[in-house]
């Protein structure tokens, strides 16, 4: 989530924050008034094969076949009546040379080329820059290893605080607060950093006193055997996916990245590395370009490969990627699992916010949510408990049955003090969502801004003491 550090600036700020917010092109993928679509029209497999969600958008009834020339891929569906999705599987590509083929949809009178391409095998051995060392390194499963981690919380606008920890309002973290969440129940804390101190900026070279300030953060989790997602977060923003700027961020973020996971090298599983937030071109919110997602795909391909090659226990550390805006739709339909050398350790990470104007919105009039909800002026027509579940189970369908952990890195609704019984469809949406996701196999890590005290706040924590603040609130994150 980006910074969140007054009423007015959560109004603003969360238009960046998540990548399933209630527009309309961010909660319907189906293009309206087109006769005959497939997206994605470009497919990318690495090496090691895996498989990509496609979407037929036709009118109902209407016929569509595909045409598939390649022994190494595969499709679930090749021909059907009317809106389809279904998964195009690559095969592991042992060769050396990059393949490509074309699919071709045709509705009889159209026909749409859907290129495919796959990576080929390396073909150089992997250099590490010391020997990797498998001890005190979890063998469990990535899917294993996020049933392991629980539930989750966010330590929200502190260390990624643009201009200090305590810039946006909150104080210094301390073994307190963290022991305080830890005994509320929560087995996970996620993280966010902003490293863009730098000692040397032409370098991208990071403050060692920062450097020092976030591993003890860290540390405070550690010694009471939390988990840790420690990630790049806003930062300012400077990740932007477009072709103009792939290599500059590819190169800061290797840079970067090297550094990071080098001074934390010798932690043990316990510590994660996530290697982005939110990636997204700032101020363009829709269905993201072939350009846009390709090149933030690239992201990812950069944090694991510059991990990996830092060696020692980095070499079996659990990495955390994100789809693009972390918005599930667009993850299940865009993203590419990045190449890794080691098997088993990768989790996809996405966000959840639906429906903005409930969970966001400190204006909006939306104030009920839910089965019990009693009022249809106050509530919206989308994102009810059904809703969830199916975003959810369409993390598990594409990610978690296939081998691949998933974590909820941020999900939360705003308390409205100033709105008589909004606490109790509150509840209910903390209370669904919740467990909505661990029921689907999703690690669920509540975001928390802090200023508990505040309206329109999702702090549920006193700072300075470690205290709960909202009871009713941990209890049905937790439950």
């Amino acid at each position: 989530m980006k910074k969140i550090i007054s009423i007015k600036a959560l109004l603003i700020l969360m238009l960046v924050v998540s990548g399933t917010s209630c527009s309309d092109d961010e909660t319907n993928t189906t293009p309206t008034s087109v006769d005959f679509a497939i997206t994605p029209e470009a497919v990318e497999f690495g090496s090691t094969g895996g498989h990509r969600m496609i979407n037929v958008h036709i009118n109902p009834g209407t016929e569509w076949t595909l045409t598939n020339t390649a022994d190494w891929l595969s499709i679930e569906e090749t021909s059907g009546a009317g809106m389809a999705h279904f998964n195009f599987i690559a095969a592991p590509n042992e060769t050396q040379e990059e393949r490509n083929t074309t699919v071709t949809a045709s509705n009889g009178s159209q026909n749409i080329n859907v290129q495919v391409k796959q990576s080929a095998t390396a073909t150089t051995e992997f250099v590490y820059d010391i020997t990797p060392d498998p001890s005190n390194m979890s063998d469990m499963s990535s899917v294993a290893f996020a049933q392991a981690m629980g539930t989750g919380w966010n330590l929200g606008n502190t260390l990624e605080a643009i201009g200090g920890e305590t810039a946006w309002g909150n104080p210094m973290a301390s073994q307190t607060l963290i022991n305080g969440v830890k005994a509320a129940g929560f087995n996970t804390i996620r993280i966010p950093v902003a490293w863009s101190t730098f000692s040397d900026a032409s370098n991208y070279t990071i403050d060692a006193t920062w450097m020092a300030r976030v591993q003890e953060v860290v540390d405070y989790a550690i010694s009471i055997d939390m988990y840790v997602i420690m990630n790049e977060h806003w930062d300012g923003g400077w990740m932007q996916p477009t072709y103009a700027q792939q290599d500059y961020v590819n190169d800061r973020l290797a840079k970067m990245w090297k550094q990071i996971a080098t001074h934390f090298r010798d932690y043990d599983y316990h510590l994660i590395f996530a290697g982005t937030n939110e990636v997204m071109v700032e101020g363009d919110y829709g269905t993201p370009t072939a350009e846009y997602y390709t090149v933030q795909n690239s992201f990812n391909q950069t944090f694991v490969t510059t991990v990996r090659a830092t060696g020692g226990r980095n070499a079996y550390r659990y990495l955390t990627v994100q789809g693009f805006n972390t918005n599930i739709n667009h993850t299940v339909n865009f993203a590419q699992m990045p190449d890794d050398v080691t098997a088993d350790r990768m989790l996809m990470e996405v966000h959840f916010y639906d429906p903005y104007n409930f969970s966001l919105n400190a204006e909006s009039t939306i104030t009920q949510w839910g089965a019990n909800a009693t009022d249809p002026n106050l509530t919206e027509t989308w994102a009810d408990e059904s809703y969830v579940d199916a975003q959810f189970q369409s993390m598990k369908t594409n990610f978690t049955d296939n081998g691949i952990g998933v974590i909820l890195g941020e999900y939360g609704a705003i308390s409205r003090t100033d709105v008589p019984g909004h606490q109790a469809f509150r509840l209910d949406w903390v209370s669904y969502v919740s467990n909505s996701a661990r029921e689907h196999g999703l690690v669920p890590v509540w975001w928390d801004n802090g200023l508990p005290y505040n309206n329109n706040s999702m702090g549920i924590f006193d700072r300075n003491t470690g205290a709960v603040t909202d009871t009713d609130i941990v209890n049905a994150i937790v439950d």
